[in-house]
């Protein structure tokens, strides 16, 4: 009852907020941009295809940099609602090249509070590139987006995942192109999509609290290793395909045989606090949900070379598969309370586990959907942790694991390492080795 009450109460005075609000009709990105700047409108766009050139050419990218506007439209009022169902934004990435931000200077920026953006679909095209930023960036307090699409590309080098580099120990410098980064408090989404075709994260949270998403949806690209290695020419084939990562074969090279996303995460957070996520889907991504401080309800994990890293999380009624890479990498001392489903689906790449869990006081049930039982042999690994920044293909390290328990209902074996300490398994699966302390298996 009390939850009812407080979402009523939130109700009534957000809608207080545009009682008095101007209703105000547009047709070009130059009002939009005008209005962005006001307080208590409700801005009415007409649907269509607009260029972002028809408001900033290209000539004054260089004014703008002399004056340190990095941003191309930065909505800083409060109390607005803006209504842009059927409104197609299209950015010359260009625009990007020659504006020369620099690094972490994002192009769309929500800076005010108690705002409502939705319907607007973001488009970047060509083939200009910039030093690393985020598309949009939702600031501000208590801001709202609703069925923002954004379709990202502008990156280098493109194809290969992080295999060439993250941060200084790059082998190549990046200069990335993220998605949705969120450093405001309570802001909520809802029906938002990110489609990545470029070296970033889809949705991404830095500093932000109570962050809300629903319905919401990342996807980006996989490929083969294989048809990275077939190259003969490019960045990877200009540095001897090597790789920051050390491979099972001891080498820092690119490995053969796996599935690599070209991307970064569908929902990551740095440093946040806490975060919801209701009926929310990743596809194709380096990590589906990479989260901690959460609340993970009905979510999905499709595709990616690990669906799900979690620190401190919740998660009920989730699920995804473990066709390129684990399903769940599980740390943190602080508990844990995890119910997965692992989905059907398997392929000839190498995947080296479906789950690895360390830390202390979780409590974990997998399932399969639907009772499938799996062909490929696979463990569910408890006294493991995450491999080097859980590349798929780098060896998965011993960590401690104390007072963890598991409830396996899949037919895949547990592995438990020296490292696993006072921990109880249920499982359908065979114990292929116990190497732990005061371990209790139930079959």
């Amino acid at each position: 009852m009390q939850i009812v009450q407080k979402i009523m109460i939130f109700g009534l005075i957000f809608i207080s907020n545009f009682i008095n609000a101007t209703e105000v009709k547009i047709n070009s990105v130059k009002e939009l941009a005008e209005y962005a700047s006001q307080s208590g409108n409700v801005i009415t766009m007409s649907p269509g295809v607009y260029q972002l050139t028809d408001y900033l050419s290209f000539d004054s990218m260089i004014k703008r940099h002399e004056r340190k506007e990095f941003q191309f439209i930065t909505f800083s009022g409060s109390n607005n609602v803006f209504n842009l169902e059927g409104v197609e934004l299209e950015v010359d990435n260009s625009l990007r090249e020659s504006l020369n931000a620099p690094l972490h200077n994002s192009e769309f920026l929500i800076t005010g509070n108690k705002n409502v953006l939705k319907g607007l679909t973001i488009r970047y095209k060509g083939n200009g590139i910039a030093l690393g930023a985020a598309a949009f960036v939702a600031g501000g307090e208590d801001n709202i987006l609703k069925n923002i699409e954004l379709h990202v590309n502008g990156s280098f080098p493109y194809g290969y995942g992080d295999y060439l580099g993250k941060g200084k120990k790059s082998i190549v410098k990046h200069k990335k192109h993220s998605g949705i980064l969120i450093t405001g408090i309570n802001t909520k989404l809802y029906g938002c999509k990110v489609f990545m075709k470029s070296l970033g994260h889809a949705f991404f949270i830095q500093g932000g609290d109570n962050t809300y998403f629903k319905d919401c949806y990342a996807e980006g690209q996989i490929r083969a290793t294989n048809e990275m290695l077939a190259e003969t020419s490019g960045p990877a084939f200009d540095n001897n395909f090597a790789s920051i990562y050390r491979n099972y074969d001891g080498e820092k090279k690119i490995p053969s045989n796996y599935m690599k996303s070209l991307n970064e995460c569908g929902f990551r957070t740095y440093s946040t606090g806490k975060v919801t996520a209701i009926n929310c889907v990743a596809k194709n991504m380096r990590v589906g949900f990479a989260l901690a401080k959460v609340s993970l309800k009905n979510c999905e994990a499709i595709n990616c070379e690990r669906g799900y890293y979690l620190n401190k999380a919740v998660t009920k009624n989730c699920r995804g598969d473990a066709k390129y890479g684990p399903l769940l990498y599980l740390v943190g001392d602080a508990p844990s309370k995890i119910d997965l489903t692992l989905m059907p689906g398997e392929t000839n790449m190498k995947v080296h586990a479906v789950a690895t869990i360390c830390g202390k006081g979780h409590k974990v049930f997998i399932k399969n959907f639907d009772k499938q039982k799996r062909k490929k042999v696979i463990p569910i690994m408890l006294g493991y942790g995450m491999s080097s920044s859980g590349e798929i293909s780098a060896i998965i390290p011993e960590k401690r694991a104390e007072n963890i328990k598991i409830n396996n209902k899949t037919s895949l074996p547990i592995l438990i390492g020296e490292m696993a300490d006072s921990c109880s398994v249920k499982t359908n699966g065979d114990v292929i080795s116990n190497a732990g302390t005061n371990i209790k298996i139930k079959k």
